[in-house]
């Protein structure tokens, strides 16, 4: 039982109970300073930025009719308005967004919190999942590695990344798809401790069983004996579906993680039962853990999809809402059992998707994603450029700036480490290794396929997790294993204790053109060391 369990969990390091209290401790500890980070100065700008523009409008729009509309005819500067603390702004037409409400409700529970025309509501909930996600990171180093500085590590280079920082102020969309991405994927995590350990539990009864019993007549019980036990139902699986159909509720990005993430814990199943031994733990996989893992987790996330519209549902102004009545169905086609609401939804999909893949348009902080991992050009959220006198201003000239510039050691460090990482889940096969990849895979390689599309760097947050993470698992092997010397020990954790002290200190120089703190201009010179910086 013990060896089986060590085969398929690992072997319980040392003094884990010990480890995992100190990691508690260390990771709230970076939760905490990483959130009053966050919430300080959480009004400044003290106006809508870049494409708050857009979704904390129409947060507020949900709030009210239940769906998003447009700005009223003949209000030609409703930002203007809306700045002044007048969000009367809507007219009785509706609006054809491009993204699904979730995050958007998100937005709109801060605004319910503090006011429309408070900033600092406009950008709470980002600042609360910003900070819960540095909680949230730690506990999933902690289930990748057990080990309590290399989780710690992982939250502090969270708390201490610009390029997070500056979304976890800011009322977009990026950061709550980053929010139920890294959620679900704790989920998966604790689901694959609780299967292996199932299976550890399970494994000796179904042996002794299988080989106590004649051998079936029937070929399907034949072929089942050889699987291995079920694992029965597995409820944070099912939960990582709602995570996931949240994530797709944000931003239609989302479904590339729901894929990467679904085909990777079924992965780990096959590893499971390879592990324990199965004779047929390939197709074991597919029918006991594959077609499971399916249904718990795609039809979940479609039902969490469609619920999130659930105020385009309620209501009858929305975009589209009425496009099935308008085009009724001929008597006797299939399409005629499909309820009008969901036909109507269908079709403002298939216009949104149009919107999206057709979005070609000149912007001068658009990037390509070859560049997003060294921050080949970040972008500029908020700029003022006020002379002496002026926002508080003792110099000659300054400047107030929010730009999503990430912390270099977390991001040139993670574009170093790729390569070594992908060794070590190659060659190595180390599964803690895929786990980092996973998320890069999903958040990044994706863009690629849209070389001609307007797209931004900041989309880059919601794999800035996993980004961590690979630098993290780079620093374990500086660490090295539990059993290495002391004296190697010693030294590999001064190493990481020295990159996280680094990386603090980056920040913290880096901090004034993260969080629109007035600068003279030449201490902001000194910041922009590259032309693509700025």
């Amino acid at each position: 039982m013990e060896s089986l369990r060590a085969r398929l969990l690992g072997p319980a390091p040392p003094r884990r109970g010990r480890q995992d209290r100190w990691a508690w401790v260390g990771i709230l500890l970076a939760t905490l300073v990483g959130g009053v980070l966050r919430f300080v100065r959480l009004d400044q700008p003290a106006r809508l930025v870049f494409d708050e523009t857009y979704y904390v409008k129409q947060a507020w729009s949900l709030v009210r009719y239940g769906h998003e509309r447009e700005v009223r005819e003949g209000l030609e500067e409703p930002d203007v308005l809306w700045n002044a603390g007048d969000p009367d702004v809507f007219g009785a037409l509706p609006d054809l967004v491009v993204h699904p409400p979730a995050g958007k409700w998100m937005i709109a529970l801060g605004q319910l919190l503090t006011g429309p025309e408070d900033p600092a509501g406009w950008r709470l909930a980002s600042a609360v999942v910003g900070t819960l996600s540095i909680l949230v990171l730690g506990r999933v180093a902690w289930h990748l590695w057990h080990n309590a500085l290399l989780s710690v590590a992982a939250a502090a280079l969270l708390a201490v990344d610009g390029h997070h920082f500056v979304q976890s102020r800011i009322g977009l969309l990026d950061v709550f798809l980053m929010w139920w991405v890294l959620l679900a994927f704790l989920l998966l995590l604790l689901d694959r401790e609780q299967a292996r350990s199932r299976l550890a539990r399970r494994w000796p009864r179904w042996e002794a069983r299988t080989r106590a019993e004649p051998v079936p007549r029937s070929p399907w019980r034949r072929w089942a004996r050889w699987w291995g036990p079920s694992l029965g139902v597995r409820w944070w699986r099912v939960a990582a579906g709602v995570s996931l159909g949240l994530a797709v509720g944000t931003k239609w990005s989302g479904l590339f993680f729901l894929a990467v993430f679904g085909l990777m814990t079924v992965w780990w199943d096959l590893g499971a039962r390879r592990a324990a031994g199965a004779p047929g733990w390939a197709t074991g996989t597919v029918v006991r853990d594959g077609i499971p893992a399916f249904l718990s987790m795609v039809p979940v996330a479609l039902v969490t999809y469609v619920a999130t519209w659930a105020g385009w549902f309620a209501t009858e102004g929305g975009w589209k809402r009425g496009w099935a009545a308008q085009n009724p169905v001929a008597d006797g086609s299939p399409a005629a059992l499909v309820p009008d609401a969901l036909r109507s939804l269908w079709a403002y999909h298939v216009e949104m998707m149009t919107f999206h893949v057709g979005l070609q348009n000149e912007h001068k902080w658009s990037s390509n994603p070859w560049g997003w991992t060294v921050q080949w050009r970040p972008t500029l959220f908020y700029a003022e450029w006020p002379t002496r006198g002026e926002m508080g201003c003792e110099a000659a000239d300054c400047v107030s700036y929010v730009a999503s510039l990430g912390n270099v050691l977390v991001w040139w460090g993670a574009s170093a480490g790729l390569l070594v990482v992908t060794f070590l889940w190659l060659l190595g096969r180390d599964w803690r290794a895929g786990a980092a990849l996973s998320g890069v895979v999903a958040g990044w390689l994706p863009w690629f396929l849209y070389q001609t599309r307007t797209i931004y760097s900041f989309y880059a947050v919601a794999f800035v997790p996993w980004l961590v993470l690979v630098v993290v698992a780079c620093l374990a092997l500086v660490l090295g294993p539990a059993d290495a010397p002391a004296r190697r020990r010693r030294w590999g954790a001064a190493v990481v204790v020295g990159y996280v002290v680094l990386a603090a200190a980056w920040f913290a120089w880096y901090y004034p053109v993260h969080a629109a703190v007035v600068l003279p201009r030449e201490q902001w010179d000194w910041r922009m060391f590259f032309d693509f910086w700025n």
